[in-house]
């Protein structure tokens, strides 16, 4: 029998547009766990937690879904309880999602809370799932400056996707009208403390610009015309798990994020 992935998404919203569509980085997680499906390694099931009259919805059903499962929530309710609740009923062994949401809180918690709450391990930004040989998983993580990382994992455990992972395949329209969305009607935990929020959009910080002390032309162009090179960075791979922390607290040190 082959273990159960679930892939959960959620409603995203167009960044110029701000109109609601499929969030990029839940596709991805759709399209990660269809991949894993048609090489016959896991079995999908997709879940959102929400209203499950949005048209959103069909939009990940037309990825080739037959069926698509619903947390009935309202906006102001906790979702945490009750996907925990329906990871734990199902089964499930691996839990596929964005990094992020692109509406509501968008903090990027949601998948460290639910791996913290089940008692799993949390692989962030993956790239690709090679392989799952007896419970074991080999997972190709995404490391900054285009660099990748091989590691090997015990299955379950909860995977986030970036735009390194593969990108999602375009919708069909006929089947995902035809696609089955079941509701879940669970107890409803309001989320007093986010209630009393208010929410902006989010911007862009303002970048810090160059200040060119050149005096002639020529040195004025070189520096206009020059590519930026970024020498801060460095891999640690065979440090001791000290000098690993350390250079990180130097790290916090230099760009002012402790004192």
């Amino acid at each position: 029998m082959l273990p159960k992935a679930l892939a959960l998404v959620s409603i995203g919203r167009h960044p110029q547009s701000n109109r609601e569509r499929r969030a990029e980085q839940d596709g991805r997680a759709v399209e990660m766990g269809l991949h894993l499906q048609e090489r016959q390694l896991m079995t999908l099931s997709v879940v959102h937690a929400g209203n499950a009259d949005s048209p959103v919805l069909r939009q990940y059903a037309g990825m080739g879904l037959s069926r698509l499962s619903v947390i009935a929530q309202q906006a102001n309710e906790d979702v945490l309880s009750p996907l925990i609740d329906h990871v734990k009923t199902q089964g499930v062994s691996l839990l596929l999602m964005g990094v992020r949401s692109e509406m509501g809180q968008s903090s990027g918690m949601l998948p460290y809370l639910l791996a913290e709450k089940l008692g799993w391990p949390l692989l962030p930004r993956v790239a690709d799932i090679q392989s799952i040989d007896h419970g074991v998983a080999h997972v190709l993580l995404a490391l900054p400056r285009g660099q990748r990382r091989l590691v090997r994992v015990a299955l379950p455990f909860v995977a986030t996707m970036d735009k390194s992972a593969k990108a999602p395949r375009q919708t069909a329209y006929g089947p995902g009208q035809r696609a089955e969305i079941e509701v879940i009607n669970t107890t409803s935990i309001e989320d007093d403390v986010a209630a009393q929020w208010q929410f902006t959009p989010a911007k862009p910080r303002p970048k810090r610009m160059k200040v060119v002390k050149a005096k002639t032309a020529a040195d004025r162009f070189k520096a206009a015309t020059a590519k930026p090179v970024g020498g801060g960075g460095k891999v640690l791979k065979n440090e001791t798990v000290e000098e690993k922390a350390q250079a990180i607290f130097d790290f916090l040190l230099e760009e002012k994020v402790i004192r």
